[in-house]
């Protein structure tokens, strides 16, 4: 099941960008965490400077702050922002650090593919609504990406083949018993 949602993202990228992983000596180290690769060994070194960063930060602040407010509470809780502070300045030095493992490549899609696609993603419990019925937020980040097009001819493609179906079954029903018999 995974597989096919991977090729569904992959079949209804816009034709100009696409996202691949840089494979060579180095692939055996990414991994996919929350939907993005990551180097493992730098995600353990970003592991450990939040901690030590966050950590760090929370008992110096406790320690100083415990000099000059005489309730713990107040200190406790004003060392636990300090804390907080410390993890954002964290992912800020990491994010710094150790830069993403992606590569943005050019490449053309097949339209074919994408139009069987959207024929699973439609034949499945849900289907795919219309693109009318969309917010405005929401079309405006589609037209943006390139997709609210593909969309809107699958859709039209759906109900152009729609109407010609009930034509084609409107048409042998001419010949319907009450015809018969008045001839």
């Amino acid at each position: 099941m995974k597989h096919s949602l991977l090729d569904a993202d992959e079949a209804l990228r816009p034709a100009s960008v696409g996202m691949t992983t840089g494979v060579d000596a180095q692939a055996s180290h990414l991994v996919e965490v929350w939907g993005d690769t990551v180097d493992i060994r730098h995600l353990a070194w970003s592991v450990a400077l939040g901690i030590g960063i966050s950590l760090g930060a929370f008992f110096l602040a406790n320690y100083l702050l415990a000099l000059y407010v005489h309730d713990a509470a107040m200190t406790r809780a004003y060392a636990m922002l300090v804390g907080l502070a410390g993890c954002l300045i964290a992912g800020a030095v990491c994010a710094k650090l150790f830069r993403p493992k992606r590569e943005v490549v050019d490449q053309a899609s097949d339209t074919a593919r994408r139009e069987e696609v959207l024929d699973q993603l439609a034949a499945e419990a849900g289907g795919l609504g219309f693109v009318a019925d969309l917010p405005l937020p929401v079309a405006t980040e589609m037209k943006e990406l390139g997709l609210y097009d593909v969309f809107l001819k699958h859709e039209q493609r759906i109900e152009a083949s729609k109407r010609a179906l009930d034509e084609g079954f409107a048409a042998p029903n001419t010949n319907t018993p009450a015809s018969k018999e008045s001839s």
